[in-house]
């Protein structure tokens, strides 16, 4: 057999074939996997702002625990040593209080009621123990006036919070709590004449707490926690965690170089993105870390929380396309080896049709007019692509849509799906510049709801959430399009309307949303009823930056509560 110009065409064509085909492959192949690595980074550094705000808000719950048992009226009592019988009710008071949190948290490894007299002799004791909880009493109870967390608690004012730093559990007797990591929690009780008599503290787990706080993100992901000088505090691997505890150097720093320039800038919230890790030999990672400074906290310490996961992990559907792809290059390349000659010339055009679709999906990320229609080798080439390129363009819409509700839970309020704090600050902050570019006004309206901790104190904290979504709902049917209405937190809201308005308008809103908010509230079988109080400010009259019309407003609020609501 001669090597005919059709056999010569024939082996050009397989050849162009297999270049062509390999490049499609490896153009989509590329594609997908900085698609998912950038929409991998992105879940990253969300997940890890959701889960420091999460470690605020479970802190703020410790706080709160330990300053109500601080405030309790009966807490005090037992330290001024009242009669006999009268004190032992107390101390079994106050106890039960103890087991109770502790029942609820399973964090909390120990609670103490410690008095200032006596070398701060623990009064009330409270431990978890592998069988449950253990009430401490008699002989075995200690003196604890010589640790950091009570001499510097004492010294706090009333309404003070002492948070100690991360450290390993070294006070023997400690049950459960003996040798983990652990936060010390604790609140000053004062008595009458404002002198220290003792003090509440909170024994916190630290490795639990974040343990719960990560139960739900998926197993792949790592979590790292760190102090403010990059120690590690929780770390994949156990050895690394606490290693200056035990005179070792195991630092986020050092196992993530990019995070030393982070480090020496200012405590304040912020993310980082880190691609890779420093170890050479060690799996590659994706990681994002965030640093959140903790209030209270000895030597304004901080945390860095960090979370990881295996770049293979991230690309591990890029795997399946690969496969796709082999396939359908060597399909392709048998079916041009039969059909080389009859297909020389109608091949050119409609392959690189198909090259420059891929391209462009690679770079745009839209499915272009491929030749599906074609019942030929090429058109079940073009069909094969087409089902990659949905394949990958329904996986970056559900990393888009879960990262769209994230973005939608970091900032809107969970209960009322109001605009949260940071985003209200957000919105006024454009409007602001607006307004000064436009020579606008701007009108905030403070509100606090009166009588709302009476309610949840007398119905519970479901009647509480049913006001404020309640609240929260006749405030969007007062608003403009244009209005902002925001939940700052607790019974707190606020409202930004634009545009020009003079006292009579706004005395006419003002009296519209007090109407709307005196309105009873249906609950259950019952009607609720919670008015508010009301502060206004407006710019540029009253302040020219957004922390000035707030506090002015807030003072406003605090003006007309003062003043019978």
């Amino acid at each position: 057999m001669r090597f005919t110009i059709a056999w010569r065409l024939g082996l050009v064509l397989v050849m162009v074939g297999l270049l062509g085909t390999g490049l499609t492959g490896y153009f989509a192949y590329q594609a997908s996997r900085e698609q998912l690595l950038k929409s991998s980074e992105e879940r990253l550094l969300t997940a890890t702002q959701v889960l420091m705000r999460q470690v605020t808000v479970a802190l703020n719950d410790v706080k709160a625990d330990v300053q109500l048992i601080a405030q309790h009226p009966q807490a005090p009592r037992i330290l001024q040593r009242s009669t006999a019988g009268y004190q032992a009710l107390s101390e079994e008071n106050v106890a039960k209080i103890f087991e109770g949190l502790m029942a609820v948290h399973p964090e909390y490894f120990q609670m103490r009621l410690i008095e200032a007299d006596n070398h701060g002799m623990e009064r009330i004791r409270i431990d978890r123990d592998m069988g449950g909880l253990l009430r401490i009493s008699g002989d075995d109870l200690q003196e604890k006036g010589h640790y950091p967390y009570v001499f510097e608690t004492l010294r706090l004012p009333p309404g003070s919070i002492y948070v100690s730093r991360a450290t390993i559990n070294h006070e023997t007797g400690a049950h459960a709590g003996e040798g983990r990591p652990a936060l010390q929690v604790a609140a000053p009780i004062h008595d009458a004449r404002r002198h220290a008599i003792g003090l509440i503290v909170i024994n916190v787990d630290l490795q639990g707490l974040f343990a719960q706080l990560a139960a739900d993100l998926p197993p792949e992901l790592k979590l790292y926690l760190a102090n403010g000088r990059g120690d590690y505090l929780i770390h994949p691997d156990p050895s690394r965690s606490f290693a200056f505890d035990r005179g070792q150097v195991a630092r986020v720093q050092d196992e993530f170089p990019a995070m030393a320039a982070a480090l020496n800038g200012s405590q304040e919230e912020r993310t980082h993105l880190v691609t890779s890790n420093r170890a050479s030999d060690a799996e590659p990672l994706v990681a994002a870390f965030g640093t959140r400074t903790i209030p209270d906290m000895e030597g304004n310490d901080a945390f860095i929380l960090g979370l990881s996961q295996p770049r293979e992990s991230v690309l591990s559907e890029s795997k399946q396309l690969a496969s796709i792809t082999l396939g359908i290059v060597l399909s392709f390349s048998a079916m041009t080896v039969l059909l080389a000659y009859f297909l020389a010339r109608a091949f050119n055009r409609p392959f690189y049709r198909i090259v420059a679709e891929i391209r462009r999906f690679s770079a745009e990320g839209k499915i272009g007019n491929l030749p599906t229609n074609r019942r030929d080798e090429i058109g079940e080439l073009a069909h094969s692509i087409q089902l990659m390129e949905r394949q990958i363009q329904h996986q970056i819409e559900d990393l888009q849509m879960q990262q769209e509700m994230l973005d939608h839970q970091a900032s809107h309020d969970s209960l009322t799906d109001l605009p949260n704090r940071r985003m209200f600050l957000d919105r006024l902050q454009h409007a602001l510049a607006r307004a000064k570019r436009q020579d606008e006004q701007l009108l905030l309206l403070f509100i606090d709801l009166d009588d709302f901790k009476i309610i949840n104190d007398t119905h519970g904290h479901a009647a509480g959430d049913a006001v404020l979504q309640a609240v929260a709902q006749r405030l969007r049917a007062l608003l403009r399009e244009s209005d902002t209405a925001a939940r700052l937190g607790g019974d707190e809201f606020i409202i930004l309307f634009e545009g020009t308005w003079d006292d009579a308008q706004i005395e006419q809103m003002v009296h519209k949303v007090q109407t709307a908010m005196a309105d009873p509230i249906p609950y259950q079988d019952i009607e609720l009823h919670s008015g508010g109080s009301i502060g206004y400010s407006r710019f540029p009259q009253d302040g020219s930056t957004s922390s000035t019309l707030i506090a002015a407003a807030d003072q406003a609020m605090y003006h007309c509560k003062s003043n019978g609501r």
